[in-house]
């Protein structure tokens, strides 16, 4: 009869493949989390003449009186009756329902732990749809020269303006 006292899996032990499968997973968790926390969108000027094929729209509030920064886009929206006046980086507009503020081209760079991942060319574009409360309501386009993930575009948008996908 065979001594169970020398067989390590009948001790309860794991097998040199359950241990290193175990290890290869936690190192692709490891390794997404690093990605995850290092996830970083760098946003420059970009050169003019940029075609924009790709396209997602959201619903947007901006919240009356405080500035938002999309991007690298500084907005400052304050709104009275049905008019609305629009700050985008110093340059103000008065902006009725359905008018729309296109915002100037940009680059963005997205980069994991410092190593560049991808990069795109972007252009804003909000059409106002009017007050509710402390807010304005917009839609807001985003058209970029390459196509993107959803994830990476919802980076650029802060939590503030409460995005939606339209």
């Amino acid at each position: 009869m065979a001594d169970v006292t020398q067989n390590p899996a009948a001790k309860g032990g794991w097998s040199t493949g359950t241990k290193v499968l175990v290890g290869i997973i936690a190192l692709v968790v490891v390794i997404s989390v690093l990605a995850i926390l290092t996830l970083t969108i760098s946003v420059l000027d970009t050169k003019a003449g940029t075609e924009f094929p790709y396209t997602t729209t959201y619903h947007v509030t901006l919240p009356d009186g405080q500035p938002v920064t999309i991007g690298n886009s500084h907005i400052l929206v304050t709104s009275f009756n049905n008019e609305l006046i629009a700050d985008v980086d110093g340059t103000k507009d008065n902006l009725t329902v359905g008018q729309e503020r296109v915002l100037s081209p940009r680059h963005a760079q997205i980069t994991i732990a410092g190593v560049p991942l991808l990069d795109t060319d972007f252009q804003i574009t909000l059409t106002y749809r009017g007050s509710s409360g402390d807010n304005a309501n917009f839609d807001m386009t985003v058209r970029t020269s390459k196509q993107i993930p959803e994830y990476v575009i919802n980076r650029l948008i802060p939590p503030s303006m409460n995005a939606q996908p339209a």
